[in-house]
């Protein structure tokens, strides 16, 4: 089915045939006419979907539709989402999409100085793209209004929970007239994000793509075993490979994301790190020059990472297995888009041997072990582990033992500790 089918009006499918876009991904086709009906959308589906454009094309479509011509663009249009970076791509993707609509789009964030930020918004603007601390601050010092709002996009809703941001959700409804077009848009569905949907949504029509517990087909996943203290050097080995020529990194801690980066420039490897203790400045400037493509490696922790949209990148490396098996699938999904070849490598080692298992139990499927590279999980390491998983070519039994008492496990626990 092609765009032109959705009714997609030729200012918007001028914008779109430009971006390279012929057919509309699923949740697309499913999206966007019921938004241009006029309907509420309660919108489950994961990163790499096509999310963005299934909300920004209609958007702009009603918008654009119903434009009354005036001197100074009032707000009509607000689009919430929980990280700068999220809130950017989306802005250059309302700017793509809209660029033959006449509409003006404004993105604010925090972290950043706010007089830039009031200044745009002083000149007009039809579509507002905010995160909702920098929103509520500036609603608060009376620079923004949100009473004229027709349409409000509530995005990535289970990131605002893991986030804290849900109180700021709430006070942010308040300021919002009751008569209004509502689009959610969440990951996953906990029942709280449940509950809010409620609270935002009436009649809505669902649309679920690509449940969270599934994975893109197109993406190779693969794990190494590996110790610990030989992550680093393992993924200097793989990098030695001149075929991963931009890599994703996921670390668990900013403070691991830190030391990975270090250890790379000293091996003159190219790597920036993105994590909240980075200035908006030096996280941009990181983003760009891996978009780019003048920096190989990029490594992020998981909140930093939400947004990272980079065409054609086809390596994402988790250094720390994740402990939720959710953001693994959220992780691997920045690779592999829009039909394109994408390779996730796990490294795991003895104790997270336990996430790997919730992953593949989400998943529904086993991930391909790889054996024979230079940094194989020691024996001992696996002996100790007290997850009950067998060692490479084991019977299944836990070796070892589990006493406390095992002078192996003691060992090894020392050894973890220092």
């Amino acid at each position: 089915m092609p765009f032109r089918s959705l009714h997609i009006m030729d200012p918007i499918l001028q914008s779109l045939h430009e971006e390279g876009y012929s057919r509309p991904t699923p949740i697309q086709e499913q999206a966007i006419p019921v938004i241009l009906k006029g309907r509420d959308l309660l919108g489950c589906a994961q990163t790499g979907t096509g999310k963005t454009a299934a909300f920004a094309i209609p958007v702009l479509q009603l918008l654009a539709a119903d434009r009354v011509a005036a001197k100074k663009p009032r707000i009509r249009g607000l689009v919430v989402t929980p990280t700068r970076e999220l809130a950017i791509q989306i802005g250059e993707s309302f700017e793509a999409y809209g660029r033959y609509t006449g509409l003006r789009t404004t993105v604010i964030f925090g972290g950043v100085n706010q007089n830039p930020q009031i200044k745009a918004l002083n000149k007009g603007t039809d579509i507002l793209v905010a995160t909702p601390g920098r929103l509520l601050d500036l609603c608060g010092q009376g620079h923004i209004s949100l009473r004229e709002i027709e349409l409000f996009v509530l995005d990535e809703a289970d990131r605002m929970l893991d986030m804290g941001f849900i109180q700021d959700i709430r006070k942010l409804l308040k300021l919002l007239p009751e008569k209004k077009q509502s689009l959610f848009f969440s990951a996953t569905m906990p029942p709280e994000i449940v509950t809010l949907a409620g609270s935002i949504l009436h009649n809505p029509s669902k649309v679920t793509v690509t449940p969270v517990s599934s994975t893109v087909d197109t993406i190779r996943q693969q794990v190494y075993f590996v110790d610990r203290d030989n992550k680093r050097q393992l993924l200097l080995h793989l990098l030695h490979d001149n075929d991963l020529e931009t890599v994703l990194v996921f670390t668990r801690t900013k403070h691991g994301a830190d030391k990975v980066v270090r250890f790379l420039n000293k091996h003159d490897i190219t790597a920036a790190a993105i994590h909240g203790n980075k200035g908006q400045g030096a996280r941009q400037k990181a983003l760009t020059a891996f978009k780019e493509r003048s920096m190989r490696v990029l490594v992020a922790t998981d909140i930093a990472a939400r947004g990272i949209d980079v065409d054609e990148l086809e390596y994402v490396i988790n250094f720390d297995m994740s402990n939720i098996p959710e953001t693994y699938v959220h992780r691997i999904g920045r690779t592999g888009r829009a039909g394109s070849r994408g390779t996730a490598i796990s490294f795991c080692d003895a104790e997270e041997k336990a996430y790997l298992k919730d992953i593949e139990k989400l998943i529904a499927k086993s991930i391909p072990r790889v054996t024979g590279h230079p940094y194989p999980l020691t024996e001992s390491a696996v002996a100790v582990t007290t997850s009950g998983l067998e060692r490479p070519g084991g019977s299944g039994r836990r070796q070892g033992g589990t006493s406390a008492s095992n002078p192996q496990q003691r060992k090894f626990r020392r050894k973890q500790a220092k």
